[in-house]
């Protein structure tokens, strides 16, 4: 082994454990060491940058876009909403979710389905007393397994496809993955169907559990004619930046004042609604002319009156806010935004607001102005932003919906005859969609996840390394000496394994980018068809299913299903296995 494979060797193993501990957001984690590796001389700069062309990754860009203005149309919500309601049976609901959601997944980008659909199913099952546990994880785990049947389905495809053209191969066609795909989800969902679903917890929503105990979470304390600060602003009285509350609103006589601004001044005799972690009270208890209500009758539902939402928004994996307090991200100021609970694992945190450290996945119940849902629910900051009485209605005329949906279905015939290769059409269906104005300039870019496409450039630039320096060659050297007495039947499984935890650690993207040059530099070995390896890669990337962090999918319902962690070791165990084994067998059979 060279100093140069050593330090790239040791450059990847410090980035899977930066990622396992969540040091800092994965595509700063990874781009980081691409600037390293760019630094250090063992990439050029065209090497460096050869991942932000690649043609696989702006496809992925342009099928964000195509995604988003299907989505903004609303029609999948209307679909899926009919569709339901004739539904009677718990088996029978799950049947009419996870079967059109792989179909959808299988053509659309699985991410924006899930988010789509995740506050609908969500909303759907609280009506009729359903615990969303049981709907949320099948939801994701369908979207997954659609997103095999084709090289569109997810951005792993995509990403691999570009990274073999790079590599002077022919490349995925538009079906390429159906014969593994189709079979891999029959299985998945019949296990879904029956053993999984009995092995999902019986979770009450989020949302359930803030409305039963919304005594936990409002207070309600009265200005008396002795408070020192009479006649001064708010900010004044000390009264904004508190810890753990939040003033949202000053019922003063029949008028109501809401939001609550840092100039609103205060008098005798107002009652100010704090939200919050209630347990710190006692701080405010303590400042002479303040007095509790003990016996408040107000809710969190009567909050709601137009001024105000109460609303239940997803930290993305993403997202600016990572790994940062609260009070440090300046959350309130930022959002216009006040923070009262934050859920993880299915448990209320139960410390002071400012100090809490957002993660990946986590819930927050937040009290926000009318248009919050509007203005953020495409950001790339949240998963999932829904209102917590009903999805926000935000959608476009319904023929600009069919118009979107007719495009997508154009794209797929045109690529499926072999008259435009699937970058080309897809940069087609988004001119049409933005001269159409399907779609706007300004909404297309919100669509574009442009945190996920520098992971995946980056990704590229350091697979680039491996092969450079010849650490691929040399992995795969390793692996085949211990594999092959054993068989090409076992290589196939090893590189599965590989592939598998290198997504639970590193996402899907980046897992498929470290393991292709690797199992290409496998088959070039054995002289067997590279083009198989590809495809297990790109499969095994995708099949995350025990861990809710290597995939967005299972990331998004994390929250909003009030998941342990442990329940998607639990469901998603036998799920791998199963999607393994099929996998493995099938392509052994047909490229080997």
């Amino acid at each position: 082994m060279t100093l140069e494979m050593m330090f790239v060797l040791t450059l990847l193993m410090t980035m899977f454990a930066m990622l396992f501990f969540e040091v800092a957001r994965p595509d700063m984690v990874i781009f980081s060491v691409l600037v390293i590796l760019l630094l250090s001389g063992i990439l050029t700069v065209n090497e460096a940058l050869s991942g932000f062309s690649n043609e696989g990754m702006l496809t992925v860009a342009l099928l964000f876009i195509i995604a988003g203005a299907i989505q903004k149309s609303g029609l999948i919500d209307k679909l899926i909403k009919k569709w339901l309601q004739n539904s009677h049976t718990h088996t029978g609901s799950l049947m009419r979710i996870l079967v059109p959601t792989s179909l959808f997944s299988a053509f659309l980008n699985n991410t924006p389905i899930v988010v789509t659909l995740t506050p609908i199913i969500k909303k759907w099952c609280e009506d009729r007393g359903i615990a969303p546990s049981k709907f949320l994880i099948p939801l994701s785990y369908a979207a997954i397994l659609g997103g095999m049947i084709t090289i569109m389905g997810t951005s792993t495809n995509l990403v691999v496809h570009g990274l073999m053209l790079e590599f002077g191969m022919e490349g995925f066609s538009l079906f390429t993955f159906t014969v593994v795909g189709i079979p891999v989800a029959l299985i998945g969902l019949i296990y879904l169907f029956t053993i999984g679903y009995k092995l999902l917890p019986d979770n009450k929503g989020f949302d359930q559990r803030i409305k039963e105990d919304s005594k936990e979470y409002i207070a309600e304390i009265v200005v008396k004619k002795d408070f020192g600060h009479l006649g001064r602003r708010v900010e004044q009285a000390g009264l904004r930046d508190l810890r753990g509350l939040y003033l949202i609103e000053i019922i003063r006589g029949d008028e109501r004042i809401s939001p609550v601004r840092s100039t609103t001044v205060i008098q005798s005799g107002d009652r100010l609604i704090f939200a919050g972690l209630i347990s710190t009270i006692a701080d405010l208890q303590k400042i002479k002319g303040l007095e509790l209500e003990t016996g408040t009758n107000i809710e969190l539902d009567d909050l709601k009156d137009g001024s105000i939402n109460l609303v239940d928004a997803v930290v993305s994996d993403q997202s600016s806010l990572l790994f940062k307090s609260i009070k440090k991200s300046k959350f309130r100021s930022r959002y216009d935004a006040g923070v009262i609970a934050v859920h993880r694992n299915n448990e209320r945190i139960r410390s002071k607001i400012g100090d809490i450290v957002l993660r990946p996945g986590d819930s927050l119940l937040l009290v926000a102005g009318a248009d919050f849902v509007a203005r953020y629910q495409q950001s790339n900051d949240f998963f999932v932003v829904s209102p917590l009485d009903t999805p926000a209605a935000l959608y476009q005329s319904t023929k600009k919906g069919w118009f979107s949906i007719i495009i997508l279905l154009v794209m797929i015939v045109t690529v499926t005859l072999g008259w435009l290769n699937m970058f080309k059409a897809m940069a087609l269906a988004v001119l049409l969609l933005l001269t159409s104005k399907s779609i706007t300039p300004q909404e297309a870019k919100e669509y574009v996840h442009f945190n996920v496409l520098l992971l995946i450039a980056s990704s590229l630039g350091i697979g680039t390394a491996m092969r450079k320096t010849g650490l691929a060659e040399w992995i795969a050297a390793v692996l085949l000496d211990f594999g092959k007495p054993l068989g090409l039947f076992v290589i196939l499984f090893i590189i599965y394994i590989l592939t598998n935890l290198f997504t639970e650690i590193v996402t899907n993207s980046g897992a498929a980018v470290i393991m292709l040059p690797i199992g290409i530099e496998m088959a070039n070995s054995l002289a067997v068809e590279p083009m198989g390896m590809a495809v297990l890669i790109a499969i095994a990337a995708s099949a995350s299913f025990t861990t809710p962090i290597g995939y967005q999918t299972n990331m998004i319902v994390y929250g909003p299903g009030g998941y342990k962690f442990t329940d998607y070791v639990k469901v998603g165990l036998t799920l791998s296995l199963l999607v393994m084994l099929t996998s493995v067998f099938i392509i052994y059979y047909v490229w080997f």
